[in-house]
This record gives C-alpha cells, sequence and structure tokens, in this order.
C-alpha cells in the first residue's frame, strides 16, 4: 500500500464541482476515483484539499489516494492522464508518508478571482472570468481588503448556516491588482468557508463600483447576516491557485 499526493488542474466549466455526488458522476474527484478505480482493480476513495463549487476551476488542486499498485508515481501520472478528460490533469504524482491527508494538513491555500472590466466582451475568456464590464475603483477595494485580512468570523461572507461548526478563519492576504482589461483578486488563508471567496469577490466589486464604501466591512461582520454582504460572484471568474502544507 501507498499513499499517492496527486496535484491537478482542471477547467470546472462542464463539471458539477470537485466533491463526487450521488446524483452525478460528473465531478472531479468522480472522474479521477474511476481512473484510479480501475488502475488499482478495487475501488479508491481519493481525498481532496478542498471542495470547488461547479464552473470553478484549479491550477493546483492537491488530493491524496492510497493504492496497492506496484506501478511508481511517475508511472500512475502516466496512466490517469491518459484516461482522464482532456480538461482534468494530474501535473504532479509523488508517494508520501501514509499519514499525510491532503485536507487535514492543509496550512494555507491561494484562490484567485478575474473580473473582466473592459466593455467588450472577451471571447475566449468568458469561462474563466467575470465580465461585469465596467471599471472599478481600486484603492477603496484595497480599503476594504484591508479590513478583511486577519482572523474574523466570516460568518457573514459565507452561505454557511449558524451553527455549531467555527466559522472563524484566518485571511492572510488579499491583493487587488489591474492586468490589462481585468482586475485580480488573490485570496491566501487558512482555509474558506462555503461560497467565502466569491461573497468577497463579489462585495469588493460593489466597493469598486461605489456601491458601497470599504468602512461597512466592519459592520457586516458584526451583524453575522449573510444578507449586509455582497453578491455572490459567478463561479467562473474563480480558481484555485496552490494548496500550502508547510510554512
Amino acid at each position: 500500500m501507498k499513499n499517492i499526493k496527486f496535484v491537478l488542474q482542471y477547467e470546472g466549466t462542464r463539471y458539477d464541482g470537485w466533491q463526487k455526488q450521488g446524483n452525478t458522476e460528473n465531478t472531479i474527484q468522480g472522474k479521477l476515483e474511476a481512473v484510479l478505480s480501475r488502475l488499482d482493480g478495487r475501488e479508491v476513495e481519493v481525498h481532496g484539499s478542498g471542495r470547488t463549487d461547479a464552473g470553478v476551476h484549479a491550477y493546483g488542486q492537491t488530493a491524496n489516494a492510497k493504492l496497492e499498485t506496484e506501478k511508481s508515481a511517475e508511472e500512475i501520472k502516466e496512466y490517469v492522464n491518459a484516461y482522464l478528460p482532456k480538461d482534468i490533469a494530474v501535473v504532479d504524482a509523488r508517494e508520501v508518508s501514509m499519514r499525510f491527508h491532503s485536507r487535514l494538513l492543509a496550512v494555507s491555500k491561494t484562490y484567485r478571482y478575474r473580473i473582466r472590466t473592459g466593455k467588450d466582451r472577451e471571447v475566449f475568456s468568458r469561462n474563466f472570468v467575470w465580465h461585469l464590464g465596467k471599471p472599478l475603483d481600486l484603492s477603496a477595494m484595497r480599503m476594504a481588503a484591508e479590513k478583511l485580512v486577519g482572523t474574523h468570523d466570516f460568518l457573514p461572507f459565507s452561505s454557511m448556516k449558524k451553527g455549531k461548526k467555527s466559522t472563524v478563519r484566518t485571511i492572510e492576504s488579499i491583493t487587488v491588482e489591474q492586468v490589462g482589461e481585468e482586475v485580480h483578486l488573490t485570496f491566501t488563508g487558512d482555509g474558506f468557508l462555503y461560497h467565502m471567496v466569491r461573497i468577497l469577490a463579489g462585495t469588493l466589486a460593489e466597493i469598486g463600483l461605489g456601491e458601497r464604501s470599504p468602512q461597512e466591512i466592519p459592520e457586516i461582520f458584526d451583524a453575522r447576516d449573510r444578507k449586509k454582504a455582497g453578491q455572490m460572484a459567478p463561479a467562473q471568474g474563480l480558481a484555485l491557485m496552490q494548496v500550502v502544507y508547510e510554512k
């Protein structure tokens, strides 16, 4: 038995998200498990670093699976890539400690959200950006981002309901950059709640449009009410960039 750590890229456009679900076979986890089960001759369970929503992409999703095959990590990578759909790829595979778990041992994750501010639509990026088509006030967005960085209860910036599980997370950094006709929002933190990055992106976009003020951020935290935060940005603009396991 060996434990293999995978780093994957995928375009999430035509998938129902990362997590395997009973009502659909069209998930990233499901596709990877099917190929690994064929390779290993038994049912294989894949653990991902976290769930990505339907339509969300990844440049650095991390997963692990325990296999009985005699193949090397490189041979496993080659086999898997030969049978995966062309919009999913393993970019790295290596044998790790049997104690390694891609979700439980993750130290930080980085997501990037792309907003197109140019007026004209760009056909070839349509599945990877939120076409807003309006200029954004980056200085106001950066001011708001500073208020979001740190350790807070991010319940109002998620689709989670109040419950026993902690909704406190730490955001290490948020960068707001103009890249051509796009604004890139990059979030790094120790973990993110359900829909959290998309709601943060939507809230920052509303601030950039002048529809709300950076000073509202502390009020949203205090209210602990999802309705006080901004809209949830569309899925296609979001990508998981990197998962880190040790500082």
